[in-house]
């Protein structure tokens, strides 16, 4: 019995040899393709395009959303570069309506709670509210507001959070990964700089449902600029031709113009000097030949 009991161990644990071999190589391929292959082309296969920086795909819409932030079941959309200024200017604008709701009917909330519970109206002062099937409507609507605006001011404060941070929703979660690894902070410019990225340079704007966002959707400015030597080339590669264009004074148009009429003057009274020359020693010659045969 022993070695038949020895045999079958030794059999069980043969078994899982290829087993842990699998999920080693799994593992192994899921760390290789999210750690080492993230600093590769990004590729959709479902929409057959090059995925910039902070784009994804989003299954809802079916299509690659570029810096997507998450799709919203309450928009029926995805929320990313082109609209997440409107997104946030949209809970703003809900959160200050479900805050005038519930402030205008608190006074009527708190009333019903001391109704005149008389069984003739004409009994009740003036001062408190009938017991009618009113109260309803009012109990409901103030119940609603509230919890709106608790929900929305929660997730207001969240997206205006994640705009300090310039991060996404998508990346609060999932770190970018960059040359020297991942860093939540990779886009984060500074406070005010982030806050520009999504509202603009001019407050004006600020709150007004107008695109001012800056960037195109595609490139991101990063905060590892300066310890990237390639991306530092890069930068001071993109900023040479314009000192060196800035530096080189533009002549006007008149200016041009004047010198080029300058020059043509110029020839035409060469041109007239030359011919001058020209006719004088025939003159002269004449005047010769006249003389000599007078004499």
């Amino acid at each position: 019995m022993a070695p038949t009991h020895v045999l079958r161990c030794c059999q069980r644990t043969l078994a899982w040899i290829p087993v842990i071999f699998i999920a080693a190589v799994v593992c192994w391929s899921y760390y290789a393709y999210v750690v080492e292959l993230c600093l590769s082309i990004r590729y959709c296969d479902r929409c057959q395009v090059i995925k910039p920086d902070r784009c994804h795909h989003c299954s809802a819409c079916d299509m690659c959303v570029l810096k997507m932030d998450h799709h919203c079941p309450w928009v029926n959309n995805c929320v990313g570069f082109s609209n997440y200024k409107f997104f946030i200017l949209f809970l703003a604008y809900s959160l200050l309506y479900c805050l005038f709701i519930a402030a205008t009917v608190l006074q009527y909330f708190i009333k019903f709670w001391t109704l005149c519970r008389r069984k003739s109206v004409e009994n009740c002062p003036k001062n408190e509210l009938k017991d009618t099937h009113a109260k309803f409507h009012v109990l409901f609507l103030f119940f609603v507001a509230a919890m709106f605006c608790i929900s929305i001011l929660s997730l207001f404060s969240y997206h205006l959070w994640l705009v300090g941070k310039n991060r996404s929703t998508i990346e609060a979660f999932r770190a970018p990964v960059f040359r020297a690894g991942s860093d939540k902070n990779g886009f984060s410019l500074g406070f005010r700089k982030n806050i520009a990225q999504v509202f603009g340079d001019q407050k004006k704007f600020w709150l007004l449902p107008v695109c001012t966002s800056q960037g195109d959707g595609l490139t991101f400015p990063t905060r590892l600029v300066s310890a990237d030597v390639e991306q530092q080339a890069t930068v001071t590669l993109q900023q040479e031709p314009s000192k060196s264009a800035a530096e080189v004074p533009e002549s006007p148009v008149s200016e041009s113009q004047n010198r080029l009429l300058s020059s043509e003057q110029n020839a035409n009274n060469v041109a007239e000097h030359q011919d001058n020359n020209t006719h004088t020693p025939a003159e002269s010659e004449t005047i010769t030949i006249s003389i000599e045969s007078e004499s």
